[in-house]
């Protein structure tokens, strides 16, 4: 035994003995929810008030079932993101003849509800929105180091979090809807009546926000393992290593892209609502 290990009180390997490690406290003391003295309680609380604002909007103008739709009466062609793809009788009647879709003629509902469910579906089990979602809401938990408002912890294993498993497939449905609305985009360039072809302020919001989209799904962390996340071996695989390596960037982004593209998303719905409403007229950039 060496003098330091007899001045410690240690002869052998075996009297050492681990620190007793306590899981599933309080974080930051018994007395305290947390040690930290900054704003901590800042980003949740803008996550949950922007969150709400954009949920409530968005309820608000899909079930309005009006002001969705410019078409020839106004020389555009303009479609909320809200109502694409336009399944309905009623997109028709409200000036999309030739424009919708025109699938159901019994629906007299708003036709938005149609289609709410893909692009919500993507983002409510989005990776990302997730933690936004569970620390400004759930406080699970609001920060790090600040103590979890719930006394128990079961993951994502049970009913309903067991469902955010099925992102992945949402991913696919998703780009059903990028494409929609890049053709949407594209329809916008037509401005019937006023030049044939063109590009105006309503064709710069469509492109913009189906830009945004295509940014927020290939920035995504299940399109990024999807395209080379589980390749073992990049020199096998030379395209995926390509197509990996351009997505990684973009996953860094992934957070700027999320918000960017829902933001916009509203963006869109009211600058076609208020040009179909007659606020006022689209203007003809060239």
């Amino acid at each position: 035994m060496s003098r330091e290990g007899d001045e410690l009180g240690v002869s052998t390997v075996e009297d050492l003995r681990p620190v007793p490690v306590m899981l599933g406290g309080v974080r930051g003391g018994p007395d305290a929810r947390t040690l930290r003295r900054d704003r901590w309680w800042g980003s949740p609380l803008v996550t949950a008030g922007f969150l709400s604002a954009f949920i409530v909007y968005s309820t608000w103008a899909v079930f309005q079932n009006s002001d969705y739709f410019v078409g020839a009466s106004a020389h555009r062609d303009l479609i909320s993101p809200f109502y694409s793809p336009c399944l309905t009788y009623s997109c028709g009647l409200a000036g999309g003849s030739g424009r919708g879709w025109l699938f159901i003629a019994w629906w007299t509902i708003s036709p938005g509800i149609l289609v709410l469910g893909g692009p919500l579906g993507f983002r409510l089990t989005c990776y990302y929105y997730r933690k936004a979602y569970y620390r400004s809401f759930w406080q699970s938990p609001p920060a790090c180091a600040v103590a979890d408002g719930h006394g128990s912890y079961s993951g994502e294993t049970r009913f309903p979090l067991i469902l955010q498993n099925i992102h992945r497939y949402f991913f696919f449905i998703a780009l059903i809807f990028n494409v929609i609305l890049t053709i949407d985009a594209v329809m916008a360039f037509r401005l019937p009546g006023d030049g044939g072809i063109g590009v105006s302020l309503g064709t710069v919001v469509l492109v913009i926000n189906a830009t945004l989209l295509w940014l927020y799904s290939a920035s995504c962390h299940a399109c990024r393992h999807m395209c080379g996340g589980n390749v073992k071996q990049f020199s096998k695989h030379p395209v995926r290593h390509r197509v990996w390596k351009f997505l990684t960037p973009l996953n860094a982004r992934h957070m700027q892209f999320a918000w960017a593209s829902l933001t916009f998303v509203a963006v869109a719905d009211i600058y076609v609502r208020l040009v179909a409403s007659g606020a006022f007229h689209d203007p003809k950039i060239f």
